[in-house]
């Protein structure tokens, strides 16, 4: 499993929120709050019931992303980050999180894709160079097991496929990080 990939997913909204009204983070904060009680199809409703109204709002999009993402509805979530993506190029976080879903289906070559739009559009966002660092172990973890099957003769390769395994362990950290503003 990625470490950070998995876990950098965001949650909440409020870096992402500036580019909003008061009362939108607001009501992206409640929205959020229900979904976390537990209530999701209330709150999945109340943000649709916004988005009807404010169907360019990019604060209110990506957090039915995430809550999406959250009810493992990976793939509705994968097209709201893109479209995201495709609406308001220059925000980073639409494409970690969109290289966070590829990520999680196996997806690698489609998250280093992402991750690399998501530093164009931002080359300081840390996140996503730390994620980008997770999609290349990955990347050198699927060649270097191809090698491997391929000779497996070649004594290099099971030492640096060990470190590779002990570098993607599961951490029990689960904070998440929110978008930066």
């Amino acid at each position: 499993m990625l470490r950070s990939l998995f876990r950098n997913v965001a949650h909440v909204l409020v870096g992402c929120c500036v580019f909003a009204s008061a009362a939108s983070a607001d009501e992206a904060s409640d929205i959020n709050a229900m979904f976390r009680a537990g209530q999701t199809t209330e709150a999945l409703a109340r943000l649709d019931k916004l988005l009807e109204a404010r169907p360019k709002d990019a604060p209110l999009r990506f957090l039915k992303g995430v809550l999406l993402n959250d009810s493992q509805r990976r793939s509705d979530a994968a097209a709201v980050f893109q479209q995201l993506s495709v609406d308001y190029p220059e925000l980073p976080e639409p494409y970690n999180n969109l290289a966070v879903i590829y990520a999680a289906q196996g997806d690698y070559d489609k998250a280093r894709a992402a991750l690399e739009a998501a530093l164009r559009a931002q080359p300081g966002y840390a996140v996503a160079h730390q994620n980008l660092g997770d999609v290349y172990v990955q990347l050198a973890r699927q060649s270097y097991s191809q090698a491997l099957k391929l000779d497996p003769s070649n004594t290099t390769l099971a030492p640096k496929l060990a470190l590779l395994r002990e570098l993607t362990k599961p951490v029990t950290s689960t904070s998440a990080k929110s978008p930066p503003p």
